[in-house]
Parts: C-alpha cells; sequence; structure tokens
C-alpha cells in the first residue's frame, strides 16, 4: 500500500466530506458477536451524538470528490478546479478497521461525488458496507449516502449493510434547486427516499412474524438542507422540513449554512456567509415540532418569515400569545407546560409527577432543571409573584434578554477564573 498517496487521498477527500453535516449515528444500537469487531453501541472519542446523547467518532470521508454534476454551490461541482481523488473499496475498508483498531473511530460515514453514473457510485459504497460487515464482521455504525437515480435493488443491499441512509435535498425549494443545481429536482431525489421509507416499514412488520427477518437501516433516515445559497427565507425551510418529516418519517433533518465557495451572481455574495445563530434558530424550530408538538404556523407565519436572531423561537411563540399566560402548574397539560420557555421535556414530566405531592416553588423548579430565569414570568405560583407585572411583551422581551446577556457574562467570567 502506498501511505504517502493513501495520506494525500484521505486528505482530500475528509477535507471535502466536511460540508456534509448529516451524520448523527442516533439509533444504532448494533451489538458485537463473538469473533467480531466493533460495537456502535459503545462510546469513544467525540464527532457526533447518539439518540442517547454519548459522543462516539466516525471516519466521515467522500468515497470520490469526483462529480458528474455541476451544482454551483457545491466544492466538488464538475466545472471547479480543484484536486480530484477517489479511494478503492478495499482503502476504504482498510482505512476503517486500522483507524477503529486504534481506537480514533467508531464508524465510518461514507458519501460521494457521483462518478459514470448514479448505479456505479452506489455499487461501490454498498460494496464497502458489505465488505466491513460480512468479511471483518465489522459491527460498528455505518451511515452512507443513497444516490438519486441508483436501482431499487441497491437501495434494498444498502439498507440491509448500513445503519442510516440519507439522502441530501440541498436546496429546501424546488425553485433554488432549479437554479442552481439544473441538473438534479426534487422528485428524482425522493424516490429512494420513499423507498427507504416503505423497506424500513416492511421489515419492521415482517420481523414480528418471522424473528429471522434482517433490520433494514435501523437508525433511519435523514437529509440536509443548505441554507442561504438560493435565499429561501425561515418558513420556507421549516415548512419543506415538516413536509418532509410527515412524507418520509425522517429521522434527522439538518440544516448547514451555506459556506461561499464561488464568486457567482446566483449565489450570496463571498463577503456574507450564512451567520451561525440562523443555523441555530433552525434546529430550535426544527425540534419545537419534532418534540414540542408546535406546527409551522405557529413558530413562523408569512407576515414574518425569518426567526428571530435575539431570540429563541419558544420564546418568540410565548411572546405573540402572552394571553395564553401565567401556566398553572397544578392544573396544566403538559402540553402547555412544554410550551413555557425554560421548561424542557425532561422537566415537564418531573413537574407533572411532583406536582400530585406538592405545590411547587422557584426552588422546586431549579432542582428538577428549569431554566428559572426565563420560565418564571410565565408560571402562576399560586402566590404572590413579582414577574408576573412584567408581562407586557416588549418589556419582558427586554428584561429576559437583559438577564440572559448578564448570566452570559458571568459564566464567561467563571470560566476565565479557572485558567
Amino acid at each position: 500500500m502506498n501511505f504517502d498517496r493513501i495520506n494525500e487521498k484521505l486528505s482530500i477527500l475528509a477535507d471535502a466530506a466536511k460540508y456534509d453535516v448529516s451524520c448523527s449515528s442516533s439509533g444504532g444500537n448494533r451489538k458485537n458477536t463473538k469473533g467480531g469487531l466493533g460495537n456502535s453501541s459503545f462510546s469513544g472519542i467525540c464527532h457526533t451524538y447518539t439518540e442517547d446523547g454519548r459522543c462516539v467518532s466516525l471516519l466521515k470521508i467522500l468515497l470520490t470528490n469526483h462529480c458528474i454534476y455541476d451544482c454551483i454551490y457545491c466544492v466538488s461541482r464538475k466545472s471547479n478546479d480543484i484536486k480530484r481523488a477517489a479511494f478503492t473499496v478495499e482503502e476504504v475498508v482498510d482505512l476503517t478497521i486500522n483507524f477503529y483498531k486504534r481506537n480514533y473511530i467508531e464508524g465510518l460515514f461514507l458519501s460521494s461525488g457521483i462518478f459514470k453514473n448514479p448505479d456505479y457510485t452506489m455499487e461501490r459504497l454498498v460494496r464497502v458496507a458489505k465488505e466491513l460487515r460480512l468479511t471483518h464482521k465489522f459491527n460498528g455504525y455505518i451511515h452512507l449516502k443513497t444516490i438519486p437515480g441508483a436501482s431499487e435493488e441497491l437501495l434494498l443491499e444498502a439498507g440491509l449493510y448500513a445503519d442510516r441512509l440519507s439522502i441530501n435535498l440541498e436546496i429546501p425549494t424546488v425553485s433554488g434547486l432549479k437554479l442552481l443545481a439544473p441538473d438534479k429536482n426534487h422528485q428524482e431525489m425522493m424516490k429512494p427516499m420513499d423507498f427507504v421509507k416503505n423497506e424500513i416499514v416492511r421489515h419492521k412488520t415482517e420481523k414480528k412474524i418471522i424473528k429471522s427477518t434482517p433490520k433494514y437501516a435501523p437508525a433511519g433516515q435523514s437529509s440536509q438542507f443548505i441554507i442561504g445559497a438560493a435565499g429561501e427565507n425561515d418558513i420556507q425551510i421549516i415548512r419543506s422540513a415538516d413536509y418532509f418529516y410527515k412524507k418520509f418519517n425522517l429521522k434527522r433533518v439538518y440544516y448547514s449554512g451555506y459556506v461561499p465557495v464561488v464568486q457567482d451572481n446566483r449565489l450570496p455574495a463571498i463577503s456574507t456567509p450564512v451567520p451561525m445563530v440562523r443555523e441555530n434558530r433552525l434546529y430550535q424550530a426544527d425540534w419545537l415540532m419534532r418534540f414540542y408538538g408546535f406546527e409551522v404556523q405557529e413558530i413562523l407565519d408569512p407576515k414574518s418569515p425569518f426567526l428571530d436572531l435575539e431570540i429563541d423561537p419558544k420564546l418568540a411563540w410565548a411572546l405573540r400569545n402572552i394571553d395564553k399566560f401565567p401556566v398553572n402548574l397544578r392544573v396544566a397539560p403538559l402540553e402547555m407546560i412544554l410550551r413555557v420557555p425554560g421548561i424542557g421535556q425532561i422537566s415537564a414530566r418531573k413537574i407533572i409527577n411532583a406536582r400530585r405531592f406538592q405545590i411547587i416553588g422557584i426552588e422546586h423548579l431549579k432542582k428538577m432543571g428549569v431554566a428559572v430565569n426565563r420560565a418564571k414570568f410565565f408560571i402562576d405560583f399560586q402566590t404572590t409573584n413579582p414577574f408576573l407585572k412584567h408581562l407586557d411583551k416588549i418589556s419582558l422581551r427586554q428584561i429576559i434578554l437583559k438577564d440572559s446577556q448578564s448570566k452570559y457574562r458571568k459564566d464567561f467570567s467563571q470560566q476565565l477564573s479557572l485558567f
């Protein structure tokens, strides 16, 4: 093996893979077997997070950065003058095994540019996973990208060896994708998503009857949106995410701020990158839809199509709906308690359990993990509450922002004192 050449390929193809953020291993629980190698249930050094919050590491690379498409936002597009490289199937397998044995990684995230045609590329991605599972008995986490246009036979085989499959929709609107990636269209990209969704359901159903039925993509499928490349507003983005969650049972939609890689009049100016806080707000809105029972129209409306960058979307909703507060924790349903800013899922369930035995005060909430500095303004404590006088949304917004900034400065000062 030419180690210098392998290192050069690894440098090129690992760097090219950094633009893909959809590599969570949530849901992977493949167990090791006697004589096997790896275990996706155990933790190690960090790069991504499992479903239960553990930090794990993945070898994240492209099979190749050669591509037949010319998506203007992509660094690997065919018209871009960059250094090209491609791994063989054997090289990816050897890297994964050797990195695992040195405890550098616990799994593999493998994506690829498309060379020759979709089936040619997909067949090689599948071969990597198959070789790892069958020849090397590798039981670590494997995440494969599915290639639009690949045959259903290859997609079926991919899900039998990978823990998670994903396809990046990239631009969340049809018009944006047509503008920036004329070789692609959403309909073609949705076909493999629909196939994977149906196979996951079919295998789960069959396993209830026939225990020997193999698992199919047990960690589900995910996708990624590039934010800011085509000028979409936030309501268009979260509407698209909501549609794909409901239509294809996605585990996750990831949001990646566009990183300027070329000067083109179809793209934002290189001097105006997407602010990181916008990504953060989209993830928070996504969380509200998936775990807090919010509908898209509650988070944003067409009159205000962008998320507030100063405050999180849950607080923004509360300030717009101030008439629904304060919430009486003794009688309010779980759904309403979850809508109180500063109260998360775990804390909300603790409140439901504890209120049967006592009247809940601020000290109780602190012990339950509630962010009392903001929740206190939205709760009726059944006694004199000095905070309720601030329930005017304009003054309350300023008070909470001031408190947050003060807390940030205090935390920062404490961190500095450690040094």
